[in-house]
């Protein structure tokens, strides 16, 4: 490491609020009162951007407690990329295991749930399958195929936790109230144009989609829905999947490029 670069890191390593090892390259600097200013400036950057990746948090628990937790989390973690829209990676395990939050458990599902809505907010753009694209494959022709997540497309299941009614309610502005039931539930958020939508799914949705980001064919991952949900209708199933926006392409058995990915 070069002096210039050691020196660097070690200045940004200062600026971290709350540091406390300071190495003694930039001893004289943090020793000026002026650099408390620079210190605050990183704090409040890494506190605005951590309530505004976290919408649905902010309004459960309010501007004020979201604030401060925010400043124990940046004391712990600073911004990893010059784009403070990724920053908050960890934001939902810390909120896991944050004290102040053990009383509200869906605090981190939740925060998860905003950090899909940014991941397919930014995701590159592709192509959209629709219902068009498959009159002309038989049956036999589908079930060995595969279907191709969209790029933007994110989902997420909780098995004890209602993460999509807590979630979408306090996603926007309008009325988080009303009685729900407290149950599991899943999410799916995806980009088929230039906004972002999202839906609730159920556990059988979610292991299809699970599947198919594997690469299995469409009756291997139909196979695995009815593991979940043995009365899952199937042809809605498919169908509100298609619709959201949720695959880019089918990939026949003779393709060379599946374009597997993780969720």
């Amino acid at each position: 490491m070069t002096a210039l670069a050691r020196f660097q890191d070690a200045f940004a390593a200062a600026l971290a609020p709350g540091a406390q090892d300071v190495d003694p390259l930039v001893a004289s600097l943090v020793a000026q009162p002026a650099f408390a200013v620079y210190r605050n400036t990183v704090a409040k950057g890494c506190i605005d951007a951590l309530q505004a990746n976290f919408p649905a948090v902010t309004r459960l628990v309010g501007e004020e407690w979201m604030r401060a937790a925010a400043a124990v989390f940046a004391a712990r973690v600073l911004p990893r990329s010059p784009s403070m829209l990724e920053y908050g990676e960890e934001f939902p395990d810390f909120l896991d295991g944050f004290e102040p939050a053990a009383s509200l458990p869906y605090l981190g599902a939740v925060a998860r749930l905003d950090r899909l809505w940014t991941a397919a907010h930014v995701s590159a753009d592709g192509p959209v399958l629709s219902r068009e694209a498959f009159p002309g494959l038989d049956p036999e022709s589908l079930g060995e195929a595969r279907l191709v997540p969209h790029p933007a497309a994110r989902w997420a299941w909780h098995p004890e936790l209602p993460i999509f009614t807590l979630w979408s309610r306090n996603r926007e502005e309008g009325d988080a109230d009303g009685d729900f039931d407290w149950r599991g539930e899943g999410a799916l958020v995806t980009r088929p144009a230039d906004a972002v939508r999202w839906m609730g799914v159920d556990e059988a949705a979610c292991a299809f989609l699970d599947a198919c980001a594997r690469g299995q064919p469409v009756a291997g991952a139909l196979d695995l829905a009815l593991e979940c949900d043995p009365n899952a209708n199937l042809v809605r199933l498919l169908a509100d999947l298609i619709d959201a926006g949720a695959f880019c392409r089918i990939a026949m058995p003779t393709d060379t490029d599946p374009d597997r990915r993780p969720n």
